[in-house]
């Protein structure tokens, strides 16, 4: 059983900053080739916001957060971090950790398995 458990959401003033974490559990978990972090704004489709690839560390960015986000990952740990900076009012919304064996890009929530419960952020 594999799990996805996000930390580090919450309410925070336009400019600021918030540090997301997802740690994986369980079997297979150490099986992952990417993790990384979707977004969902209530009554729009999910969007990858950032991704990692594990074994290369190499990254994606969704154009709407390059420059302000960057991705992390803690192998010991089995975590990856979302460091978001410059917040604005439009990265509102829940981020949810995802997280695959097989990766084929960021474009679409459904090439990705395994999700988080969620973490919501609020920028106000």
């Amino acid at each position: 059983h594999v799990q996805l458990v996000e930390s580090g959401g919450g309410s925070v003033q336009v400019g600021g900053s918030l540090r997301l974490s997802c740690t994986s559990s369980g079997t297979f978990s150490n099986n992952f080739k990417c993790m990384g972090w979707f977004r969902q704004i209530p009554g729009k489709e999910r969007e990858g916001v950032a991704g990692i690839y594990r074994d290369t560390g190499a990254t994606y960015y969704g154009d709407s957060v390059k420059g302000r986000f960057t991705i992390s990952q803690d192998d010991d740990k089995n975590t990856v971090y979302l460091q978001m900076d410059s917040l604005k009012a439009e990265d509102t919304a829940m981020y949810y950790c995802v997280a695959d064996k097989i990766c084929v890009g960021w474009a679409q929530a459904a090439w990705f398995n395994y999700w988080g419960q969620g973490t919501q952020v609020t920028v106000s």
